[in-house]
């Protein structure tokens, strides 16, 4: 019987010729991602029960991401001691303040690969399905036994089918159809089932643009977001020096729980409303309304791509009156490269403030909050009651051209109304 993409990946992981949805298996971990939220908390776990060692340190990759720089003496506190744990386990792979969001930073350095079963402590791990890796978020307990033992008990999930035709409009991109399908299916469509994202659109996807939907293939309830590896994917990993792919699909056999065919052409760009991700509506729903702050980042928007998209859109412009905006590189590479290319400058002409790489202003950790009655649009991918600083706050999220459109505006704004220069 054929497979769906995450049944391969589980059934690979635990050694098997095959699984089928529903059932439960034993499974190999491929890679374990720890954060700084829950990092030290983890390791300070291990210990507690015993444990002195991990199952496979070249196996296990650590980033402090969410607090940079530290905003404070117990975040500094925070970061010392999850420094003197990966130095006590022999953990190679650590990406220190500075460095990037862990979502960046694991495909930009080469530490995924399509069929890897990838865990992490945090949602948006689902990211990986954008090279065909099954990527999930699991819990610090749950952590604790994958470091201890290197294996997870999971429920092979049902899988829902995606398939995407037409073309994108100018001015619309992949963020637009992630918030589409997020509206269109609603928050809890893929509740504990994988998505998998195919049909002939997807060969317009290039790397940016699959890690943007796969990202936010939680927001909809996933298990995993996911793409097959093809061309792109190839290109991707040896584009990063290392080796490229064989193709990794599902069969053709493969049996889903439902397949749904979407059609792109024609979508106008799409933007989350207060304070839910999946009511979505059109940008001419909304526009007009007043904002204080736009925001350009997160582990879903903040690649060379998009900070190019945004400094397309503001090129030899300036932000609204009354309009903070802020840019968020999403690892050093990406902004050594938007300095090198002269897209930082477009974007700190245009009125910008750039930050550090790093999670901040996206999860309210600091920088960037919203007060009392504040509005703000972003690239990021949630916008929930006070994700951003104050519970009277409101979130809208749209794309980095919508972003940039309405910060030149000083309202939410459609970007096809705009003409844009190459940058």
């Amino acid at each position: 019987m054929g497979m769906t993409l995450a049944e391969r990946i589980l059934a690979t992981a635990a050694g098997k010729d095959e699984v089928v949805a529903g059932e439960f298996v034993v499974a190999d971990i491929g890679l374990a991602l720890l954060h700084d939220i829950f990092a030290a908390q983890v390791f300070d776990m291990l210990g507690e029960v015993g444990v002195d060692r991990i199952f496979d340190p070249d196996k296990t990759v650590v980033v402090i991401d969410h607090l940079v720089p530290a905003p404070s003496a117990e975040a500094a506190a925070l970061h010392q001691r999850i420094r003197q744990h990966v130095t006590r386990l022999g953990i190679k792979s650590f990406y220190d303040a500075g460095e990037g969001i862990c979502h960046q930073l694991l495909p930009e350095r080469g530490h995924v690969r399509p069929g890897m079963l990838i865990v992490g402590t945090d949602s948006h791990t689902t990211t990986y399905g954008a090279l065909g890796a099954g990527g999930t978020g699991i819990g610090t307990s749950d952590m604790v036994y994958a470091l201890a033992t290197g294996r997870l008990w999971f429920r092979v999930p049902e899988t829902i089918r995606f398939e995407l035709s037409g073309d994108l409009e100018q001015g619309v991109t992949w963020k637009d159809v992630i918030l589409h399908l997020a509206g269109r299916f609603g928050a809890d469509a893929a509740q504990y089932r994988a998505m998998e994202f195919g049909g002939p659109a997807v060969k317009n996807a290039d790397m940016s643009s699959r890690l943007t939907v796969s990202n936010m293939a939680v927001e909809m309830g996933a298990k995993f977001g996911l793409f097959a590896a093809d061309e792109i994917t190839d290109r991707y990993l040896r584009d990063r020096g290392g080796e490229g792919t064989e193709s990794f699909t599902p069969d053709s056999d493969a049996n889903y729980e439902a397949v749904h065919e979407v059609l792109l052409s024609g979508l106008p760009p799409q933007v989350a409303m207060p304070h839910e991700v999946d009511r979505v509506g059109s940008v001419v729903d909304v526009e007009g309304i007043a904002i204080d702050q736009a925001f350009i980042g997160s582990c879903t928007n903040g690649r060379i791509e998009d900070l190019r998209a945004a400094a397309e859109v503001l090129q030899g412009r300036h932000i609204a009156s009354g309009v903070r905006l802020l840019v968020v590189p999403a690892s050093r590479a990406v902004l050594k490269e938007a300095l090198d290319s002269g897209v930082l400058a477009t974007l700190v002409d245009a009125g910008a403030s750039v930050l550090a790489p790093g999670c901040g202003p996206c999860f309210g950790g600091h920088g960037g909050l919203l007060g009392p009655g504040e509005r703000c649009i972003g690239t990021h991918n949630r916008n929930f009651i006070g994700r951003m600083g104050s519970a009277d706050a409101e979130i809208y999220l749209g794309s980095p051209a919508t972003v940039a459109a309405s910060a030149l505006a000083g309202s939410i704004a459609d970007p096809r109304h705009l003409e844009v220069s190459n940058v």
